[in-house]
């Protein structure tokens, strides 16, 4: 892989390239190098040219194969593993926090399917979830006010986060309304593709973090 595949990937966000995909070819590139290496370059640049790609084809596979899974609810059991394209391990207090609680959140949505039909537990799941929103969104805020004294240099990145902070907003409010009307037509499926984007963008503000004050 060159160094301008690295930075393809350091851009692309997307849980199912991450922990379905990547680790197939990691077990692949115990075998071919060549080939693991070139299969990942070309995944990180379909994926980020065409986001969704990866979960489209695997949606493709399981199709063909006849097999009755639920992708969107399979992924959303995954995004419980710590994966490393998703991890800060820098070791500034406010880091540590912002990882500490998007893993805690994380974790939450992802028992989203094995709670969902049972009302009292579910119910306790989305307060749980509505306080972990609140901590990871002051944790970004500390980050902000941790590195505001460097904004001149910070100024771009610290305004991608911002960004990236304001659409996790949109989606957390959108998961919201998902709720409601789950609660109405009683369709999980919804739920499970609306608790996915939420973990995209929570993936989206930790890449996004890594650069900041480097």
């Amino acid at each position: 892989m060159t160094m301008d595949d690295d930075n393809d990937a350091s851009s692309v966000v997307s849980l199912p390239l991450h922990v379905v995909m990547f680790p197939v070819l990691d077990e692949l590139q115990k075998t071919n190098l060549s080939e693991a290496q070139t299969l990942r370059a070309a995944f990180n640049k379909a994926e980020k040219e065409n986001p969704g790609i990866t979960q489209d084809l695997i949606s493709g596979i399981i199709k063909s194969a006849s097999t009755d899974v639920n992708i969107t609810e399979s992924l959303l059991r995954l995004a419980a593993y710590d994966c490393e394209e998703y991890t800060l391990t820098r070791p500034e207090t406010e880091f540590k926090k912002l990882n500490h609680r998007a893993r805690s959140l994380k974790q939450i949505l992802s028992k989203i399917p094995d709670e969902i039909h049972d009302r009292a537990k579910f119910l306790q799941t989305i307060k749980d979830i509505a306080s972990a929103i609140k901590d990871l969104l002051d944790s970004v805020n500390e980050v902000f006010k941790k590195h505001q004294a460097h904004q001149l240099l910070e100024h771009k990145k610290l305004q991608m986060l911002e960004h990236q902070k304001k659409e996790f907003v949109k989606y957390s409010k959108s998961f919201s309304d998902t709720l409601k009307t789950y609660f109405k037509d009683g369709k999980s499926d919804n739920v499970f593709i609306s608790a996915n984007r939420l973990i995209n963008q929570t993936n989206t503000i930790l890449k996004t973090s890594k650069t900041i004050g480097q």
